[in-house]
């Protein structure tokens, strides 16, 4: 696997990989674990090479947010990706992505401004803005993202969309489902940060959200199955609950009714300090 930091490098070493055949980009701020992993593996089974990116985003950290704080471990992540095979791993400084005067941002109205968009402002404008980047400076022919972070990947598939991007574009912009622990808790480089009674108490999340969907589908009032939910959450654990919703799979439009197409459970808790964030797909009850 080689590894790169400078722009220039990695638009030389991505022509060579092209000359080869179809590429496809993983982006990650790091920390990985099996989820990530389960992106690399999927990219492999799509195109013939894999490049990933570990880039730590502070665009799209607040100011009372965990920059710092974020795990960092370059080499232990090298080696995990190298031994699933990624053929090129784009690693760049904060200077190489914005360097001195660099003044733009990408907004997406819409998909961003509820649910995460609204606990973090600011948040989706900075990953629009380095995803953004990251396709213009690989073009990979596909992008895979993990589903567990479901309203990231709805403004990323919108903004490639709405910016007609060509590498990727929109459809080529893979959601993969999400990695879970063994009690079901979604895999996350935050899990990190809980203490062991917590992380027994965020496995009550994913139980919670089943159980919900499944309320749901059994024909439960949707404001009486959030309700549970929130109940159950802090029943078991959890400080609060940022948000819970039903939302359209695509528009993410929050759901008022039982859903007539795809839809998504959407939920953000705190728990022990750490935030999580999970999503499951609900079926369309019509």
């Amino acid at each position: 696997m080689e590894t790169v930091t400078r722009l220039q490098n990695l638009r030389i070493a991505v022509d060579k990989l092209r000359e080869g055949g179809r590429i496809a980009l993983v982006p990650t701020m790091g920390a990985l674990h099996d989820g990530h992993l389960s992106l690399v593996r999927a990219a492999r089974e799509r195109a013939d090479h894999v490049v990933a990116s570990i880039f730590v985003n502070p665009a799209q950290f607040g100011p009372n947010e965990d920059l710092d704080a974020y795990p960092r471990q370059l080499a232990e992540d090298s080696r995990m990706l190298e031994g699933e095979g990624v053929a090129l791993l784009w690693a760049p400084p904060v200077e190489e992505v914005y360097p001195e005067g660099f003044a733009t941002s990408i907004s997406v109205s819409g998909v961003s401004e509820n649910y995460c968009g609204a606990a973090r402002p600011g948040h989706f404008d900075g990953v629009a803005t380095v995803v953004c980047k990251l396709f213009n400076q690989v073009a990979p022919d596909i992008a895979l993202f993990g589903e567990k972070d479901y309203q990231q990947l709805a403004v990323i598939r919108r903004m490639a969309r709405d910016l007609d991007l060509f590498r990727p574009c929109a459809d080529d912009i893979i959601g993969i489902p999400t990695m879970r622990e063994e009690d079901g808790l979604a895999m996350s480089s935050r899990n990190r940060y809980l203490s062991p009674e917590h992380r027994r108490q965020a496995g009550g999340l994913p139980v919670a959200m089943r159980a919900a969907v499944t309320d749901l589908e059994s024909g439960m009032a949707l404001e009486e199955v959030l309700n549970a939910l929130r109940t159950t959450l802090l029943r078991v654990g959890f400080e609060s609950v940022d948000y819970a919703a039903f939302a359209d799979a695509e528009s993410l439009e929050r759901l008022v009714a039982p859903p007539s197409t795809p839809a998504r459970l959407l939920v953000a808790a705190r728990v022990g300090g750490t935030r999580l964030i999970d999503s499951l797909a609900v079926k369309s009850l019509s």
